[in-house]
């Protein structure tokens, strides 16, 4: 792709479905980024894995994939297939899960004040095809109580290691939950419809995911008014909570929240991006179910980093709530 002059590539572009259909009006100056960020979209040196394979059966062509970050100033192909729609899963135990002690490492660790996330209690991860193969088994024990696993962006694009992700986590008893980076050029339902159709509806899955944030390497340079946001926001979570029977955990970053969400949406779980500061200090006033705290992580079962996390609560606040919003 890095060969092609832009004038094929912008040709490539119009004739693909999930291409960006903005013009240059439509196209907004974007700030500097937040010092936020973490290893969902940050490239790394690791080398995305190749998708996997995909049955002749039930696959269908997609496409550009929408990716998450880029490395280049030309799109990256990442896959023009999508792989079989993955069926719910065996339980591999029923019951409460044996919560595990982090022995997790940080890169770049954080002072984080009077409160880190040592102090709690149940801790965990989330990836996407950028972790590449894991051992999901020796995660657990280095203290992944639960995963939030890449599922789809846009309307066109299924990470290539969901489905392998979403069985290895499960069969390695890790809580899992999948989620959605939302793209701004794209209609919500539709959005909401792609993800349905690639993520199962497990009942002892964790709530779906709303990721959104102002990605500066994604193609879609639109920032919609706040107003349009939450819109957007609402159709696209609504259409899962009636699908899944859950109610969707919102996902965001510190400069998409001062933008958009301050006092929105009280009734929804915030995950909280704040590899800074402590979230209080971030997110004055807004309660919090999980916090992700480094994306320079550091484990065994997972070569290069992973984004951390902590859930708000005890252990027993963590059993309660699991047996609340799933089976």
């Amino acid at each position: 792709m890095r060969s092609l002059n832009y004038s094929l590539l912008l040709l490539a572009c119009l004739g693909i479905a999930g291409c960006s259909r903005s013009t240059a009006v439509d196209v907004l100056d974007i700030s500097k980024p937040s010092r936020e960020t973490t290893s969902s979209i940050l490239p790394a040196s690791l080398t995305p894995p190749a998708p996997v394979a995909a049955s002749a059966a039930g696959s269908a062509p997609i496409a550009l994939a929408e990716p998450d970050r880029l490395q280049s100033p030309a799109l990256q192909q990442v896959a023009m297939v999508a792989p079989p729609r993955p069926s719910a899963p065996q339980r591999s135990e029923g019951g409460r899960r044996t919560v595990y002690g982090a022995r997790f490492k940080d890169a770049h660790p954080i002072a984080f004040g009077r409160i880190t996330p040592s102090h709690h209690a149940v801790h965990g991860v989330d990836v996407s095809r950028w972790q590449g193969n894991m051992d999901w088994e020796t995660l657990r024990q280095q203290g992944a109580n639960f995963a939030f696993i890449k599922a789809t962006d846009g309307g066109d694009h299924v990470d290539p290691m969901f489905r392998k992700n979403w069985e290895g986590a499960e069969a390695a008893g890790i809580r899992r939950g999948a989620y959605h980076f939302f793209y701004w050029c794209r209609v919500a339902s539709e959005q909401a419809d792609w993800f349905i159709r690639n993520v199962p509806r497990d009942p002892a899955a964790l709530p779906p995911v709303i990721d959104v944030e102002w990605n500066h390497l994604s193609s879609c340079k639109k920032r919609p008014s706040r107003e349009v946001v939450l819109e957007k926001m609402k159709v696209f979570m609504d259409r899962l909570e009636a699908h899944y029977g859950q109610r969707p955990i919102i996902y965001t970053a510190p400069d998409f929240y001062e933008d958009n969400l301050k006092g929105a949406f009280p009734n929804h779980p915030f995950w909280l991006r704040s590899v800074a500061q402590h979230p209080s200090k971030v997110y004055p006033d807004r309660e919090w179910l999980f916090w992700q705290y480094s994306g320079s992580g550091l484990s065994k079962g997972v070569t290069g980093r992973i984004d951390l996390n902590v859930f708000h609560g005890n252990e027993r606040d963590w059993h309660r709530w699991v047996s609340r919003v799933s089976s």
